[in-house]
């Protein structure tokens, strides 16, 4: 891309520039303007460190412990709704970034979940941070579950969206496989996997997909097939029982907040509450009428609850 600015940071390096109702009104208006220092216009940078050349963007406060924000299945950067990234970056900096050998990164791709998670903890130890905050969203978040675990020195406060502990209960919809697989994912496939049937839901889903596509510019390219495989391969791997069931998020120390909606059909919601019961330090908020993608249907409702969690509150 021979008329993108590029930024790269070498290892060690620190800063990066740059009543329930569904928030269906929320398609685009009122996101930020391009200043530099927002989800449409940060710019992208990339930090070597490892042998991998991480696509990364940062932006918010210019102090704060920062939050990381991991995706799910196949998402890159721009799979982020701009109102909850830039909702959290008004008090803290935000980082978003795709791991190795997913969209804008190199790299070999991890085909499990503890690789993927000391993955992130490569990428946060490349820009030399001591502690950070974590959100993780579907796959994100058994990511971030195993970052926790693996890596606790690095984590502060986890929030857990959308997704589940090791072994927990599997999917039961057959069409969700050929939905999430489609080579060339349309507003439809998201509206069925993360929205509910409903009006309201299926509103706030296009108001979403219609904030998604904000940002027009140095966007992510998009994930291989390659990336996909590794993925679910990872997928796979975490369904397989590791000794006694959920034993070990109970070890996980931070405080944790677990969210999703009350109809998940991807990753069932009963798993947010087996984390919640296994999770010492942690809360529970289910969304009504809502599904996977609770969080891009109830954005500031969600940023009503995770800022204070993370303010400590």
């Amino acid at each position: 891309m021979a008329n993108r600015r590029e930024f790269v940071l070498k290892a060690g390096a620190v800063a990066l520039s740059g009543a329930f109702a569904s928030d269906a009104s929320e398609a685009g208006t009122k996101v930020a303007p391009g200043t530099g220092n927002t989800h449409v216009s940060a710019q992208t940078r990339y930090l070597e460190t490892n042998g991998v050349r991480y696509a990364c963007r940062r932006f918010g406060a210019a102090s704060g412990v920062p939050l990381v924000f991991i995706q799910h299945y196949r998402g890159g950067m721009d799979h982020w709704d701009p109102l909850i990234t830039d909702g959290f970056a008004a008090n803290r900096p935000v980082i978003l970034f795709d791991t190795a050998g997913l969209a804008g990164s190199t790299g070999a791709r991890p085909a499990t979940i503890d690789a993927t998670a000391d993955d992130v903890a490569t990428f946060v130890n490349g820009l030399a941070l001591k502690k950070v905050d974590v959100l993780g969203f579907s796959i994100g978040g058994s990511i971030a579950q195993t970052l926790a675990l693996r890596h606790p020195e690095l984590v502060r406060r986890l929030i857990l969206a959308g997704c589940g502990p090791r072994n927990g209960e599997p999917a039961k919809d057959p069409k969700i496989r050929g939905f999430a697989d489609d080579p060339n994912l349309v507003m439809e496939d998201f509206l069925y996997l993360f929205f509910s049937p409903s009006e309201a839901s299926q509103a706030a889903g296009k108001a979403f997909w219609a904030r998604r596509h904000l940002r027009t510019k140095d966007v992510d390219p998009p994930s291989s097939p390659e990336l996909m495989k590794a993925q679910t391969a990872a997928t796979v791997e975490w369904r397989q029982p590791r000794g006694e069931r959920f034993a070990d998020i109970r070890a996980i120390k931070q405080p944790t907040l677990v969210v999703n909606g009350n109809d998940d059909i991807m990753v069932p919601t009963i798993n947010a509450f087996y984390l919640s019961q296994n999770i010492q330090n942690s809360m529970l908020i289910l969304y009504p009428d809502s599904g996977h993608g609770a969080i891009f249907q109830y954005p500031k409702v969600f940023l009503s609850h995770g800022i204070p969690f993370l303010d400590g509150a």
